[in-house]
């Protein structure tokens, strides 16, 4: 076996799980804190579509990210002028992939988490002068530590085994694109069974450990 080979989709999954991750703990986590101090009408829709991509088929989801993000779409044209070369097919685009996919995740969790924190707490803070991001960043943000640590977690998991999308929008470079699930699906079709394995021990023993993390936190 080949230690180089093996390694790159692990490293580059790592790297995309990570930037995924933060990117998706950030946006679910502060649109979640709007949903839930607001109501309005069309909330339910608003919330319905947010959690589109956790029922969608992953190639659906990768074929709109292609659409929205490709070469014919105003979007792509402008990230290809701000960097001098496309998105699409780029780990970039990757890391785009796992965070739509794993945004609905986190968003339900820290909806839950938000939802559990006493309000009387939230008002005690206002009543002494402190402002909304005072409120959230000292109160709310302590309140919700273990949603948030469970939250990052599922994200960064389902982020680390994204495929359809990921094969749809990245593609299967060897050292470029090349994620842990896609290394895999290549190497069974190759009849490469001591790569596919090693690469299917190696998602199991880093998700066992993510989940390992939750439950002693929890």
């Amino acid at each position: 076996m080949n230690w180089n080979d093996f390694w790159s989709p692990v490293r580059l999954s790592l790297q995309i799980g990570l930037l995924s991750s933060i990117a998706a703990l950030v946006a679910g986590t502060g649109i979640a804190w709007l949903l839930s101090r607001r109501a309005f009408r069309g909330k339910l829709l608003v919330e319905t579509a947010l959690m589109l991509p956790l029922l969608l088929p992953p190639s659906v989801v990768g074929f709109l990210l292609l659409v929205l993000l490709g070469r014919r779409s105003w979007a792509g044209r402008f990230i290809e002028w701000l960097f001098s070369a496309p998105i699409v097919f780029t780990w970039w685009a990757a890391a785009v992939a796992s965070c739509v996919v794993a945004f609905p995740l986190v968003y339900q969790t820290m909806k839950t988490g938000f939802a559990s924190v006493d309000r009387n707490l939230e008002d005690a803070a206002r009543s002494i002068g402190a402002g909304e991001w005072q409120v959230f960043r000292h109160v709310t943000l302590p309140l919700t530590y273990r949603p948030l640590l469970t939250a990052y977690i599922l994200g960064f998991a389902r982020g680390l085994g994204e495929f359809g999308a990921t094969l749809m929008i990245a593609g299967n470079i060897p050292g470029k694109t090349q994620t842990i699930p896609t290394a895999i699906y290549i190497a069974v079709d190759a009849g490469n069974t001591t790569m596919a394995w090693a690469w299917t021990g190696s998602i199991i023993v880093i998700s066992f450990l993510l989940l390992l993390v939750t439950g002693r936190k929890s």
